[in-house]
This record gives C-alpha cells, structure tokens and sequence, in this order.
C-alpha cells in the first residue's frame, strides 16, 4: 500500500497556489487513474479542475481541496514533522483521504468517492462548481485541519468592504479638503464595542480587519479609504449585517461580499467531536450528503512560514477516515 507520508510530501512538492492548481490536479488524477479509479476531471477555469474518482458510488464521499495560500513553501521532514504549505491546510489531508480510499477499495468496499476541490482558499470557485456534478453518495466527510477531531459544527464568513470618502487638498492647506482615512480610523477603533451575536456551541461572532487601502500620496489630503474585514458568523447573517448598518449610518459606505453559512455538522458516537471557529466548502456542497469534517493537523499552524502536520498524526488519520467510512456505511 502506498505509504501517506511519501504521498503528502510529493503532493507538497507541486505549488498550487490558489488559480494555479492544474499540476497537482494531474499528478492526483494520473495517481487515481493508475489504481483503477474512474476519474471525472470538472474543468472549472482553463488549465484547473475538481476531481471526482468513483467506484460503485452511494456511499461516502471523502472531499478536500488541493489549492493552497501564497507563496509556495517546498516540502521537508524534520523531527516526526512534514513542514511545507499546504502539510495540514489541506495536502496532507489529500494525501490521507487517497489512501484511505484506495485501501478499503483493496479490501472491498466500493462505496466510497473521492473529492478535490480547487479555489477553496480564495471564493470557492471549485465548490460552487462541484455541487452541480451528479453526487449520489449519502455521506460527506470533508477535509480541513480539526486537530483529528470531528468537528461538531464550525463559524460562517462574511465579507464586507467599509468605504469612507473625503475631499482631496494640497496637504498644505489641509483645511481646504477633507480627510477619508481620519473618520475610517474612528470607525475601526469602535468595532471591538459592537454587540455581536453569539452562539452556546460556536461562540462569539469575530472581526478582522485584513485590509486597509486610504489616499494617494503623503502630500495630498486623502479622498478615499477603504477597509477590508471578515466576520466569522455564529448564525443567521441578518443581525450581523444590521449592527454593522448601525454602526455605518452616515458615516461609511458598506459592500457585502462572499457569504458561507453558519454550520452544525453529523457526529459519530465514539468519535471525539469539538466546534471550529474557521469556515469550510461544506455549505457550497449540499448535494454531496449528510456533512462531517475531520481532518489531521491544527489550525493554528495553517497559512504561516512553519506550517506542519505531525507524521504519526497523519498516519492515524488514515484509519480514522477508513473506520468513518465504515461506520457510517453501517
């Protein structure tokens, strides 16, 4: 049987970097093809696709995505650890998904598909896509870091671009124009005061501001500011969205961007199970069954310069998956 950690580490050798995904699809593709798989490429933009691999379908499907977050960090071992982007967030999880699949087809269950998505990490362009694809299994474990622990429901996003407006001026004669950056910085500095709505399994609704673009040169008075921030949401969207309306009133200018629900996801008895506070393509594919997300790996070490999975964590995950599926076919 093909070893998970070599797999991961040839898989984290191939970039992917969201919109680039096409060389990792193939190597995946070719992987599935050479076992016996019946491999359905879904281009979803040139050059990049979903993979769906099937043997006999109505089962489980095991999903994950093969984008990652910039820039590309080559793979390497060290201490009982795979370090390289994408080791836990989510190629190690592709990796471990390909074997366990492949080994309960090798002792005889054909009830299982295979999932790989791509854009996940920038709109979910592949999700959206996949969901439209003719899924006949009844169950849906989808991939992402959870500390190998079943996530028993995980926070929504939405984001939103903030836009102040001023009168540009000689900054000279400052009382000439009027600033847009100066009312964003009282507005951002009120938010930590916002009561947002919480939730007794998700907890609290959270805001990062991830990006602040104002004026055009130091020597002119700003006459646009804009902010970029992402709210994790706990429930339903509608008082998220009326507090900020409040909070904007004659002030600001708001744009809703992309939305992904809040979720409560299936358990397993025997399973350990805990809430996550990041968001997943699970909402995007409602058509692919009875949702659960596991995966090895932690969060807290996805999208940075050491990101990691532990070896022996990996490994185990690979049974993990192999008696969910079970399971859950039982």
């Amino acid at each position: 049987m093909t070893d998970v950690v070599a797999l991961a580490t040839e898989l984290l050798a191939i970039p992917s970097t969201t919109r680039d995904e096409g060389a990792a699809v193939d190597f995946c593709a070719r992987w599935l093809v050479a076992r016996g798989w019946n491999v359905t490429v879904q281009e979803v933009t040139p050059g990049r696709g979903n993979i769906w691999a099937s043997r006999k379908g109505g089962g489980v499907t095991l999903s994950t995505h093969l984008d990652t977050v910039p820039p590309y960090v080559p793979p390497r071992r060290d201490g009982g650890r795979i370090y390289g982007r994408g080791a836990c967030d989510a190629k190690g999880i592709a990796a471990a998904m390909l074997v366990a699949a492949d080994r309960l087809v090798e002792a005889g269950e054909d009830r299982v598909d295979l999932l790989l998505v791509v854009g996940e990490e920038r709109g979910s362009d592949g999700a959206r896509l996949a969901n439209q694809l003719p899924a006949t299994s009844r169950w849906l474990i989808n991939g992402e870091p959870t500390e190998s622990i079943l996530a028993s429901g995980c926070k929504g996003a939405q984001r939103v671009i903030v836009r102040t407006a001023g009168t540009e001026a000689h900054s000279a004669y400052p009382q000439l124009g009027r600033s847009a950056i100066t009312p964003m910085l009282a507005l951002l500095q009120e938010l930590d005061g916002l009561a947002f709505p919480t939730d007794p399994v998700l907890g609290a609704t959270t805001v990062n501001v991830g990006l602040i673009r104002g004026g055009t040169e130091a020597n002119i008075v700003p006459g646009a500011c804009e902010a970029e921030m992402m709210l994790r949401l706990v429930g339903d969207v509608a008082p998220v969205k009326h507090v900020l309306e409040a909070w904007a009133a004659g002030r600001a200018e708001l744009e809703y961007g992309s939305f992904i629900p809040a979720q409560h996801f299936h358990t397993v008895p025997g399973f350990r199970s805990a809430p996550v506070a990041y968001t997943s393509d699970i909402p995007l594919l409602g058509n692919w069954g009875t949702p659960l997300l596991f995966g090895p790996g932690s969060i807290h070490v996805a999208h940075t310069p050491g990101e990691h999975v532990d070896e022996a964590e990996l490994r185990a995950s690979v049974e993990t998956y192999v008696s969910l599926v079970r399971t859950l076919l039982t």
